[in-house]
């Protein structure tokens, strides 16, 4: 795992899903869990998905906002505690991107915390996925993440 750099910021979103951790695993080991995830009008293509669990091996997709296609290459890897993994990019549109998917048993359910760490680039790129990957978009793709994960368990 690479370190993220020093002008790397943090973004969580928790909530509480009424299933087991052995049901939130199984639904985000699931091959079309990433397309169930990404919000609709974005549309993910994968290219390639060398993953041999959740906490190991990449997946190669593309994201297209309308006829803009952003490639993005995730390495999928162990996360901060057992009942977690993450996907950090190796190729793609920031300067650093560790996505941590937390899954913690508590009363109700499962507490579900998606942690990103992230930075972006200088210049023009940097302005663009400061528009389409923080602040408001952050928020808006975790909450329909979270309602999806609500929706499929």
């Amino acid at each position: 795992m690479t370190q993220p750099p020093a002008c790397a910021r943090i973004f969580e979103k928790t909530s509480v899903i009424k299933c087991t951790v052995a049901e939130i695993t199984r639904f985000h080991e699931a091959p079309r869990a990433l397309a169930a995830l990404t919000p609709p009008p974005i549309i993910m293509r994968v290219k390639r998905d060398d993953r041999r669990a959740i906490t190991e091996g990449e997946i190669d997709f593309t994201l297209w906002f309308g006829p803009l296609p952003i490639r993005w290459v995730a390495r999928h890897e162990a996360g901060p505690s057992p009942n977690s993994f993450a996907d950090a990019q190796v190729k793609g549109p920031l300067a650093y991107w560790r996505h941590e998917h937390i899954f913690r048993e508590v009363a109700g359910g499962v507490e579900l915390t998606d942690r990103v760490t992230l930075a972006h680039r200088r210049g023009l790129i940097g302005l663009l996925t400061r528009l389409a990957f923080d602040g408001i978009p952050l928020r808006l793709l975790f909450a329909y993440r979270h309602w999806r994960t609500r929706q499929a368990l």
